[in-house]
């Protein structure tokens, strides 16, 4: 059960096989394609895929924006779930303001397509609020529709 206070989530069913959900969340080369909403981009990804791994990327925005995002991967389920925290740096090394832990489950939907529920929890429910205030519904879903027209472009040309 999602604790509705401190929690956000986006539920999704994708046209697209959980292997190639799975690729997008853990390759660099992929993430940097859908994970913020365009006009937003990420120029640096460094991810170590692994419990105690690093999830480090910059975000940036149209006018020069740039936003740092060190995080720590907690739990790693291949193409079932990911966790992950900006809470701790890599080797779980405690951060001073952690913001938020992510939380990503992938299942069968059945017909090629994955269900994703996408869940973003927060310590209190300010920094909930704060999230739902900087667009967290618009903005993740604009994401997740991204993350589908990746899938889609990358399976008609057999790339992933």
């Amino acid at each position: 059960m999602i604790d509705n206070t401190h929690t956000l989530t986006v539920e999704r069913t994708l046209n697209a096989p959980r292997d190639k959900i799975w690729r997008c969340w853990t390759d660099p080369d992929l993430l940097k394609q859908w994970y913020v909403p365009k006009p937003w981009y990420i120029p640096t990804v460094d991810l170590d895929v692994r419990p105690g791994g690093r999830c480090n990327f910059t975000m940036a925005g149209p006018d020069g924006e740039r936003i740092e995002n060190v995080g720590c991967y907690l739990e790693v389920t291949s193409q079932e779930r990911l966790v992950f925290t900006d809470g701790y740096s890599e080797d779980f090394m405690p951060r001073p303001d952690g913001f938020m832990t992510g939380v990503v489950k992938l299942s069968d939907a059945g017909k090629g397509q994955t269900k994703m529920l996408w869940s973003a929890r927060h310590a209190t429910p300010e920094l909930k609020q704060k999230h739902l205030d900087m667009g967290f519904e618009q903005g993740w879903n604009a994401c997740v529709d991204q993350l589908a027209a990746l899938c889609e472009t990358q399976t008609k040309t057999g790339t992933i």
